[in-house]
């Protein structure tokens, strides 16, 4: 059988599970009665999703040019996210001047999904190169 490459493997289990958890979340919020596509659900899950991706592109990419700085290019990623949440969502979340539950979860599942599997990920890589 064939391996598959890091960031192939990364890309099929990052979308499958986002995946498999967007339709659980707007499953769960029709359950509640609660608008399932509300809360700029579906551009928080593919900017997550898409940014998650980006990130550990380079950072395969870069892995062995800037291998001390491995972490740091993480954890601008990371600050990259926080930038696109700030001006594609707060805005919209804070206009009633609360930013509720449902808001929160829109945009923190996806957001903490990705998290988890770019840190699997990039410490499997990390664990290669030494």
């Amino acid at each position: 059988m064939q391996h598959l490459s890091p960031v192939v493997l990364f890309c099929l289990l990052l979308f499958s599970i986002l995946g498999l958890t967007f339709f659980a979340h707007t499953a769960v919020l029709g359950q509640m009665g609660l608008p399932e596509f509300g809360d700029k659900i579906i551009l928080s899950y593919l900017v997550n999703g898409i940014l998650a991706g980006i990130i550990y592109l380079l950072l395969y990419y870069y892995r062995f040019k800037l291998k001390n700085y491995i972490g740091f290019l993480f954890m601008g990623g990371s600050f990259l996210k926080f930038i696109f949440f700030f001006v594609l969502f707060y805005p919209a979340y804070k206009a009633d001047g609360d930013i509720g539950k449902t808001e929160f979860a829109a945009f923190f599942i996806p957001y903490a999904i990705c998290l988890v599997i770019e840190t699997v990920f990039t410490a499997k890589m990390l664990q290669k190169l030494d």
